[in-house]
């Protein structure tokens, strides 16, 4: 892997908005202004390290699974979720309801092995640009290499074999309208699309829009129909606090939800603990440990439903960091310090997308700190071979 500089399209901003990504700029409280898409660079990939990724995408997913199973006992307690919402989650693996989609994120220096930073697995956003704006990025600049994305049409194949070949099924997509950059709601309208082009019939909607028939024990849309089966990018530990959750617990199987209610353990940072546990010493993973760092000299604290970096804490030689937020109260993983690697003072996360069990695409962000938070910014991939050729087998 290489981080090769690469000039910008002088219309580049335009392009990105009128595909979707109409988040890329943030305002500092200076009133300054910064860009979460840069195109200045790309990182270059040979064949060779895509499918190693690609191998050790699926087999983290399927350990993870493995360790989803062990959470379930409660053998590393409550995981700062309730014991209701834990006998829920449980009961949906127990029932392999089914799952869309997910994203690995990775450190990786194109040397040795990739480690697993976390999972998210819940509510993963970064597909706009992942799967559309970095493809034609491509297209523009460099037509005749390939790209380390099928993120596409693998969503499109998923959403078919949810549907189950059913005419007339019904999908709800669901946001909140807390969030105000733009993410969520793009998000959102991107799995409206590709669920639509899998012969679902779509509906938008507001999570907080969501009703509830008491007669009929159904969740209802505004104009009274009923939910069968939702995507709702709101995270299920939240949704499990709310009066809202109380519904789902009492009647689980009346609703599909993507994701599923047992995804609260594959995106909960007790799952790293999980898997070290089950498998310790894998080439892939890092030492992690609940609750304390267990003897370790360097370490990052993890909050266990933290996101963007929130509350993280490193302590290592040289390093004393703490990040402001809100997490931290539902409990803490220890996992072993593991720096970023180093491209010019650039530091990348490897987003590794996975869809119904499979690794098809990349999202990276780089970071100019040891912590990718809300000011990193996403630069795209190529693959060091000629680009495919459409109907060659």
């Amino acid at each position: 892997m290489e981080r090769i500089p690469s000039a910008p399209r002088p219309d580049w901003k335009q392009k990105i908005e009128s595909q979707g990504l109409v988040f890329s700029t943030t305002v500092l409280p200076d009133g300054s202004t910064i860009e979460y898409w840069n195109e200045s660079a790309y990182y270059r990939f040979d064949l060779a390290e895509v499918e190693m990724l690609e191998k050790v995408t699926e087999e983290l997913h399927g350990m993870s699974i493995e360790a989803a199973r062990y959470l379930a006992t409660g053998a590393m307690g409550t995981i700062g979720i309730s014991p209701e919402a834990l006998k829920l989650a449980a009961s949906s693996l127990a029932r392999s309801e089914p799952a869309v989609y997910g994203r690995f994120d990775f450190a990786y220096d194109g040397v040795n092995p990739p480690k697993m930073l976390e999972y998210n697995a819940d509510t993963p956003t970064g597909l706009i640009e992942a799967s559309i704006a970095q493809w034609y990025w491509l297209q523009d600049v460099m037509p005749h290499k390939d790209q380390w994305n099928g993120i596409h049409e693998a969503l499109v194949r998923a959403w078919e074999k949810q549907r189950g070949g059913l005419d007339g099924a019904r999908l709800h997509v669901a946001h909140t309208e807390v969030e105000e950059s733009g993410e969520d709601w793009m998000t959102a309208a991107y799995m409206l699309d590709v669920a639509n082009q899998a012969g679902w019939e779509t509906v938008g909607i507001n999570m907080s829009d969501i009703g509830w028939n008491a007669r009929t024990k159904r969740f209802v849309d505004l104009d009274e129909n009923v939910i069968s089966s939702i995507f709702k990018l709101y995270p299920w530990e939240h949704m499990m606090k709310e009066d809202f959750g109380r519904n789902i617990r009492e009647w689980p199987v009346m609703t599909r939800w993507y994701e599923p209610a047992w995804k609260m353990f594959l995106s909960n940072k007790a799952l790293l603990a999980a898997l070290w546990h089950l498998y310790p010493g894998h080439p892939n993973l890092l030492p992690s440990y609940l609750d304390s760092p267990h003897g370790l000299e360097e370490w990052v604290a993890k909050p266990l439903h933290g996101r963007e970096g929130d509350n993280i804490r490193i302590h290592a030689k040289g390093v004393e960091l703490e990040q402001p937020g809100d997490y931290g109260a539902e409990g803490w993983c220890y996992q072993a310090w593991s720096p970023l690697p180093d491209f010019d003072g650039n530091h990348p996360v490897l987003g590794s997308w996975i869809v119904d069990g499979e690794a098809v695409g990349v999202g990276i962000r780089e970071s100019d700190g040891y912590i990718t938070d809300y000011f990193c910014r996403f630069v795209p991939n190529v693959i060091d071979a000629p680009a495919p050729v459409l109907g060659a087998e």
